[in-house]
Order: structure tokens, then C-alpha cells, then sequence
């Protein structure tokens, strides 16, 4: 059985919430632990611990899904707040998430990183976000809606002859869901861009040279089951575990 490390989502302690308030929590979104359950994949959650206690966990996985939840700190890309006290992040997560995306990039695991987990992973190859995207794009579409949530979708674009035009061959209309407010600014090095949205250009989809690390900026494990026009998520997941499988 393949097993596939995820890495947390964190809430701190909440002496207001009636349980576990003066408690530290990691968790998985549920959708998420659905999604990379497939048939003869064992999903691993994984603790928040020193690198020598966690090394030992990470050296027996073959892959790693980083989720989305909290915005990434500004000064983890070298920036500060472009509005005082908002946008502020998660330093704590930011660094625990980057110290499992180095093991797994220098062991060559294979990486599927969403949301989140996709701008972490352009952080990691030293490139910078959006802080809001709103804000500092103003002509850009509407990329989140706390009401709607995953039900706002837009069109993007694939860069052709790359990796998610092959995944997605002859689909004519490629819909995703969109829920982030923060984006790509700056690319990390050695990554490519794998995928626009169609109306403003923000960067939807990344990959680094070498293959191995692919990020959507979409959720892919929120339109399992849903059908045309959202893109087929179980085909990205597909070529993830294939990656997998051969390395």
C-alpha cells in the first residue's frame, strides 16, 4: 500500500471553544482525506514535531499532499504586511510546511501541492504572493467568495504542450473552482508555468523542471463527483500516483 503524507492544517489554543479550547489542533479537511484515499493509498496525517522525530515518519512515505487553509506570513517571503494588521498568516505552519517540502524535494518524493500548499511551494523556490490579490490587482476577477466558497468557478488556460494540457487532452472548456484571495506574484526558481486564468492572467498552476513538484492554485478535492464543466480531479490525482509509483 502507497502511503501518502498530508501535511496540517493547525488551530491554535481558543479558551472559547468548548472543546479541546486550551488545546493546539492539526486536522485534515475531510474532503481532502476522500480524495487522496483512493484504493491502495494509505493517507498519513502529519504531527507537528522536531525534525529529528519527524525525519523517521517522512522517510517511510512515498509522497506528500500539501492542503490549503491559512494564508502564508508575509515574512516568509521577505515581505511585510501591505496593509497594517491584515493578511498576517500563519509564520508557525509556514515553517513547519517548509520543512517537509524540503525533505520531500531533496529526496525527489513526488509533491501535489493545492491552495495553499501551492503558494507555500512558490515560496519554497524563493518566489512571493499576491498579499491580496483585490488589492494590489484590482482589474483582476473575483477569486474568492466566502458564500459561495467552492461553488465560484472561472476558466483557465493550459500552457500548451505542458503537463496539465496532456493530463486534460481534448477537454475544451477547463473550469476550476476558486477560493483564494492571496497569489502567485513572482515565480520560484526553477518552476514553470503550467496553467493561467483565462480572464486576468493569475498564475494557476506551476511545476518544477525536474517534474516531480506540481501546484494548482484550485482545489481539486472539492469537485470530486461533480462533473462537467469542472475538470476532472481525479485525473491530476491519477498522474500524481503515477509519479509516484515511478520514482
Amino acid at each position: 500500500m502507497l502511503k501518502i503524507g498530508i501535511s496540517a492544517c493547525f488551530m491554535y489554543k481558543e479558551p472559547s471553544r468548548i472543546v479541546f479550547g486550551p488545546k493546539n489542533l492539526a486536522y485534515v479537511e475531510c474532503d481532502m482525506f476522500n480524495y487522496v484515499s483512493q484504493k491502495g493509498i494509505l493517507p498519513v496525517l502529519l504531527p507537528d514535531l522536531p525534525m529529528n522525530q519527524l525525519k523517521p515518519i517522512l522517510e517511510e512515505l512515498d509522497g506528500f499532499v500539501f492542503q490549503g487553509g491559512s494564508d502564508l506570513a508575509p515574512e516568509t517571503y521577505n515581505e511585510k504586511p501591505i496593509v497594517e494588521g491584515k493578511w498576517l498568516g500563519d509564520a508557525y505552519r509556514d515553517a513547519y510546511e517548509l520543512r517537509i517540502m524540503d525533505y520531500a524535494v531533496k529526496q525527489g518524493k513526488p509533491v501535489l501541492a493545492i491552495c495553499r500548499g501551492f503558494q507555500l511551494m512558490n515560496v519554497y523556490f524563493g518566489g512571493s504572493l499576491y498579499q491580496d490579490i483585490a488589492t494590489q490587482m484590482p482589474a483582476a476577477i473575483q477569486h474568492r467568495d466566502a458564500e459561495k466558497y467552492d461553488g465560484l468557478i472561472h476558466e483557465i488556460v493550459f500552457e500548451k504542450g505542458k503537463t496539465l494540457d496532456s493530463i486534460y487532452t481534448g477537454v475544451g472548456k477547463a473550469v476550476v473552482n476558486s477560493v483564494h484571495h492571496q497569489g502567485i506574484k513572482n515565480i520560484g526558481e526553477g518552476l514553470e508555468i503550467l496553467a493561467m486564468s483565462k480572464e486576468d492572467g493569475i498564475i494557476e498552476a506551476l511545476q518544477n523542471k525536474e517534474g516531480n513538484v506540481l501546484g494548482v492554485q484550485w482545489h481539486p478535492e472539492f469537485s470530486v463527483g461533480k462533473g462537467a464543466p469542472l475538470l476532472d480531479p481525479l485525473k491530476l490525482y491519477e498522474y500524481f500516483i503515477d509519479k509516484v509509483k515511478r520514482q
